[in-house]
């Protein structure tokens, strides 16, 4: 059997943080990114890839804004906006991909699945809204907006009257369609799932599906889908080589290797600071908690350098 990887796309490897998010940008990133990847499939790797999708599905949420206050257009509800995304981005990375894989001389197929993520309406997460969404506001109309549509705000840094519409981040508890992802993959097809942390939903009572007003944590989502496939290696590509101790500190230091023990005790320390590391590190750890070999934290350019990297394993 060929090893099969979960690869977890940075918001980097798509947008870059200086960058308006046009299309032609977003195919350069995309089409670097997949160069760096080729090397697994030349080594015979099966691959699954995530993404995530903050700039863009907030996008569709500032149309969502407009088509409403301008045209009078029904506003759709957060899981339709992350769906949205879903089938877009996984589109682009569809057509770029098999452009890379052309030139490159590799014979894979590719589909994208607009995935749905299992959690729980009753997740701590949805009595504190944490996760920032969409346009800001100043405080009259942020308060009109919770008075007529239930939306929740929170201050942001960017200006003294700059309100936020913020959501709960749920847990993801099971990805859907796992039967069909693990037949495509074992049949050498290279799957895009999972973007921007799946479609949130829930179970009623009696068994139905219903979708939610949320945001999954994507790296959080992709390590469940490593476990529950199987996966041998779960990589997280990020705009850092490495996971750094103290960052951004006189004392930062690089961290090559990590253990479960020695997270444990970093964790304890304080030593990663704020951030978005700590929750990629949690997932790494997740996944190899699970069973997964190793979970390997980089950034695309470095991926081919099995020097590079952050590798993180159980023992």
């Amino acid at each position: 059997m060929n090893k099969l990887a979960v690869i977890a796309l940075g918001g980097n490897a798509i947008i870059r943080g200086h960058e308006r998010g046009t299309i032609q940008e977003q195919n350069k990133n995309s089409t670097d990114t997949f160069k760096h990847l080729t090397y697994l499939l030349k080594e015979g790797y099966n691959l699954v890839l995530s993404h995530g999708n903050g700039p863009q599905v907030g996008n569709i949420l500032l149309r969502n804004d407009a088509g409403e206050e301008i045209y009078d257009i029904p506003q759709m509800p957060l899981d339709i906006c992350v769906a949205d995304s879903q089938g877009g981005i996984g589109y682009m990375l569809e057509k770029t991909l098999k452009n890379v894989l052309k030139e490159e001389g590799i014979d894979r197929e590719i589909v994208t699945l607009v995935t749905q993520v299992v959690v729980s309406k009753d997740d701590p997460a949805f009595s504190n809204y944490t996760k920032r969404v969409g346009k800001l506001y100043k405080k009259e109309r942020a308060d009109e907006l919770t008075a007529k549509k239930g939306w929740q705000f929170k201050k942001s840094p960017k200006g003294d009257d700059a309100w936020r519409r913020v959501v709960p981040s749920p847990k993801p508890i099971k990805i859907m369609n796992e039967k069909i992802i693990k037949s495509l993959v074992n049949s050498g097809v290279i799957v895009i799932t999972v973007g921007g942390g799946g479609v949130p939903v829930y179970y009623t009572n009696e068994g139905m599906l219903r979708g939610l007003e949320a945001v999954i944590d994507k790296d959080a989502a992709s390590s469940l889908l490593a476990s529950q496939i199987g996966a041998d290696e779960f990589y997280m590509l990020t705009d850092v080589p490495y996971v750094y101790k103290n960052y951004g500190t006189p004392q930062q230091e690089v961290l090559e290797f990590l253990t479960k023990a020695e997270i444990d005790m970093l964790i304890k320390k304080n030593a990663f600071g704020e951030g978005n590391m700590l929750p990629k590190i949690q997932s790494a750890l997740r996944f190899v908690e699970n069973g997964g070999n190793k979970s390997v934290i980089t950034d695309a350019s470095n991926l081919e350098d099995r020097t590079f990297g952050t590798r993180i394993t159980l023992k």
